[in-house]
Formats: C-alpha cells, sequence, structure tokens
C-alpha cells in the first residue's frame, strides 16, 4: 500500500461524501433488515465545535474516514470510521483511530465512545485490540438491537 496520510477535511466535501455513500453501501448489504431498498442516503452534518473529521489518503486516494463527535465536554464520540474494502487489514483503521485519539487529547477529551455493529466483527476485534472496553448501549443506540457500544479513558499529555 503507499504512504498512508490523514488530514482533516470538510464532512461535507466530495471525499468524505463518496467514502460515506461506500460505507452505506456496505451496510445494507451487512444489515439488509434494517434498511429500506428506498432509504435516503445518509449525510454528513457539518462539522461541530469540537469536532474533528479526518480522510485517510493513499498517495491521493481516500481509502478511511473516522470523525469526533463532542458528547459532552469530557468525552467524544467516535464516527464515521470506516475502510474501503480494498485497503482493509493494511493498518488504515488503526492509523486513523490512532489520530482520532490523538486529535481529541489535544480537544480536552477524557473519554471517547463508540459504536458499531454486532455483525462487524473484524471493527469489534479492532477496538478491543485498542483498549476500548465494551459499555450498555448510550444515547441513541440504547434501544438498538445491533449496537455494540465501547469506551476508552484518554491520559492526557501534558
Amino acid at each position: 500500500m503507499p504512504a498512508l496520510r490523514i488530514e482533516p477535511v470538510d464532512p461535507q466535501g466530495k471525499d468524505a461524501l463518496s467514502l460515506l455513500r461506500s460505507a452505506a453501501i456496505e451496510a445494507r448489504q451487512l444489515y439488509p433488515d434494517l434498511h429500506a431498498a428506498d432509504a435516503p442516503w445518509p449525510t454528513n452534518p457539518a462539522l461541530p465545535a469540537r469536532g474533528a473529521y479526518v480522510i485517510a489518503y493513499a498517495d491521493d486516494t481516500p481509502v478511511g474516514c473516522g470523525a469526533l463527535r463532542p458528547l459532552d465536554a469530557h468525552t467524544a464520540e467516535v464516527r464515521r470510521m470506516y475502510v474501503l474494502a480494498s485497503a482493509r487489514r493494511t493498518g488504515v483503521a488503526r492509523e486513523v483511530l490512532l489520530h482520532l485519539e490523538q486529535r481529541a487529547r489535544e480537544l480536552g477529551y477524557g473519554r471517547l465512545r463508540l459504536e458499531t455493529g454486532n455483525r462487524q466483527l473484524p471493527a469489534i476485534a479492532l477496538y478491543e485490540s485498542m483498549g476500548f472496553v465494551r459499555i450498555p448501549p448510550f444515547g441513541d443506540y440504547v434501544d438498538d438491537p445491533v449496537s455494540v457500544c465501547f469506551e476508552k479513558s484518554l491520559k492526557l499529555r501534558g
């Protein structure tokens, strides 16, 4: 795989929306029972204060993404974690997540939370390997039967 670089981007930009569309297509294939065939395609909201949105580029090709969304003054949610199938098992997701952890520290967060689906076993394995621990579903995921939620405390560097 070519050299990887991770850059902050506009979540409503062309590359971010292209990766989001790829992620949505894959989610609809993985969870056909949860998505109506004619459901509208997802969009990204504008970047919130104390938020972040990054894309991993292999040369000039966007191959993965991830985001931070504030939940409260101390906690951010990792969102939009996705890597193109062609770039999986090359360390892209790990690098994006490490980048988001560092950015979260810079933004003053002490904890990260995230949600993934129960059929996304590689994602679950990645999160567990990076020190995330399972927690009960939170926020919008409380009544979602396929949600698997995680949390990780961050050591603030100073």
